[in-house]
């Protein structure tokens, strides 16, 4: 359906997330200005295709937003959804399960926050982190891992089964990169609180986290549900490639505005 074919994950293939430059540009025209204009047009075009989908509620639309810490999740929320009206649209950013969330399945917390017919909801962070930061943690085992992948396929063929659109985009960063945003962090006032200890601790396990979205992400990719990788080394192009694909998956819906139950000549007292 798109040009991004290239990198979109193929579904149960071995997947090498090192053979994606995460410095690639494959959203760019080449001209700078160019793509800033193309960005400001999509966001325009992602604003009017929000309110189609808000007032036909035919439809509802998931993206899922996953990557390594400093990836830019919070920055995509920020910059590509910023012309978008507020009304129909939610953004949910999830924690380490607790409280009552940790009596329930690990989808519960999920399925709450999933958006309804007429809404585009983000996820910042979602199920995935309960096989990826599980696995790497030894939370679970290999196979309550296999158990708990195979879930989230049937979980997300249900909800597309149901009228949702779900769009997943892991935002590849360079190892380089993150240390760089990650002294951004350490030496910036207003992002100082976004760094914890377990951001380095996890950094340590580098490997171990790329081997597990490696795992996670073959086995989920699905055409109706489909893992798109995002070079992320470069915020706007990032963001970029992300209005795209979202304006791509919104025009294939077809959506309209539904008719008036009045007839146009009906006076107005």
């Amino acid at each position: 359906m798109h040009a991004f074919s290239d990198w979109r994950i193929a579904p149960d293939q071995p997947l090498d997330l090192e053979s994606f430059d995460a410095d690639a540009h494959p959203a760019s025209s080449g001209d700078r200005k160019r793509d800033e204009a193309r960005l400001h047009t999509l966001s325009e075009d992602m604003d009017a295709l929000q309110g189609r989908l808000y007032a036909g509620k035919k439809h509802a639309f998931l993206l899922v937003l996953q990557g390594m810490d400093a990836s830019g999740k919070d920055g995509v929320v920020r910059r590509v959804f910023s012309r978008v009206s507020p009304l129909g649209v939610h953004a949910h950013a999830f924690a380490v399960p607790a409280g009552v969330e940790t009596g329930h399945d690990f989808l519960w917390r999920v399925h709450a926050q999933v958006p309804a017919r007429g809404e585009l909801t983000i996820f910042n962070r979602s199920h995935y982190e309960d096989v990826v930061v599980a696995s790497v943690r030894n939370l679970v085992g290999p196979g309550q891992v296999h158990q708990r992948l195979a879930h989230i396929r049937h979980f997300e063929q249900m909800l597309v089964d149901e009228g949702t659109v779900v769009l997943k985009c892991f935002l590849h960063l360079s190892r380089h990169e993150q240390g760089e945003r990650l002294r951004e962090r350490l030496t910036t006032e207003s992002k100082q609180w976004k760094l914890q200890q377990s951001d380095l601790d996890d950094r340590m396990r580098w490997k171990d986290f790329r081997q597990a979205y490696e795992i996670a992400l073959a086995a989920t990719s699905r055409p109706h549900a489909p893992w798109y990788v995002i070079p992320a080394n470069s915020r706007f192009q990032r963001d970029l490639m992300v209005a795209e694909l979202m304006v791509a998956y919104l025009k294939h819906l077809h959506l309209d505005y539904p008719p008036s139950t009045l007839p146009a000549d009906t006076p107005i007292p």
